[in-house]
């Protein structure tokens, strides 16, 4: 059966505290506080920096067994290099201790600038080098620099998938180049939903969902309240069961509350958890 994720992205947020967690709750006990209301999470200090080995095996030891992180790729990939050159920057990615999440490691997101547009070449190149499995995964971080030198981690404790999204923010992706492309490589479209900022794109292309609520009226900031929660939970139940996939076949979904200014982000992920759970999932 196709399972729902839902979660946030990132928890360690200053004006969540003596809000959304208990006033007087350690800063180390967050993410476990999360892991007992959510069964995911979207990792974003890993677009900023390269995290450490020892930071995702915490991470991964303070949630429950059947909990899934998301892992957000390098800006330095996406923003910087724009997709360009990116052999080494990627195997750093990959020996920077992601595999160390195990059976926790869920998909890779990869968010693109705004003012990157479509260029077919260039996207289908940046996608051809992304592992698709841990094994493959290993064996791009084994190509890593002196960066990591003594600090990579290079093992898996087995051969899993690895799925990919990408995130687009220029129009130009408007395009059924654009999709055939992704679903050539089986790389999923993320469905943002940003306010009217972003491209907001629903087509299917791989074999399974990701979605980010950036907010409903205003990026990062306002809230869904209940119908617009409603419509998602209904379309998430479509991919779940496979009613809104052009192929029938069901999808694992993945969505991630990204509206954390004004600590809507968690509550928006849990009511939406219970309105999933009303369609029986």
């Amino acid at each position: 059966m196709a399972t729902a994720f839902i979660g946030i992205s990132g928890w360690r947020y200053t004006p969540w505290r003596s809000v959304f967690y208990p006033k007087g709750l350690v800063q180390r006990a967050e993410l476990a506080y999360v892991g007992e209301r959510m069964n995911s999470v979207e990792i974003n200090g890993s677009f900023y920096s390269l995290q450490r080995p020892s930071s995702y095996q915490r991470w991964a030891s303070e949630v429950p067994d059947d909990f899934v992180f998301a892992v957000k790729g390098g800006r330095y990939l996406t923003h910087t290099l724009r997709l360009q050159n990116t052999e080494k920057a990627l195997a750093n990615f990959f020996a920077s201790g992601l595999l160390a999440l195990g059976p926790k490691l869920g998909p890779i997101l990869w968010q693109l600038p705004p003012t990157l547009a479509f260029d077919s070449g260039l996207l289908e190149g940046f996608l051809e080098t992304l592992p698709r499995s841990t094994e493959a995964a290993v064996a791009v971080a084994r190509r890593h620099d002196e960066r990591l030198d003594g600090r990579a981690w290079l093992e898996t404790d087995a051969d899993r998938p690895v799925r990919h999204a990408v995130e687009v923010r220029h129009p130009s992706f408007i395009d059924d180049g654009f999709s055939d492309l992704m679903r050539r490589q089986g790389v999923g479209i993320v469905v943002a939903d940003s306010a009217g900022r972003f491209p907001q794109l629903f087509t299917v292309t791989a074999d399974f969902v990701y979605v980010r609520l950036h907010g409903a009226e205003e990026l990062y900031v306002s809230g869904y309240p209940d119908d617009l929660l409603g419509e998602w939970a209904d379309r998430l139940d479509g991919w779940l069961t496979g009613a809104g996939n052009p192929d029938g076949q069901p999808r694992d979904v993945y969505v991630y509350c990204d509206n954390d200014a004004k600590v809507r982000a968690p509550y928006d992920a849990m009511r939406l958890r219970e309105l999933l759970a009303e369609r029986g999932h």
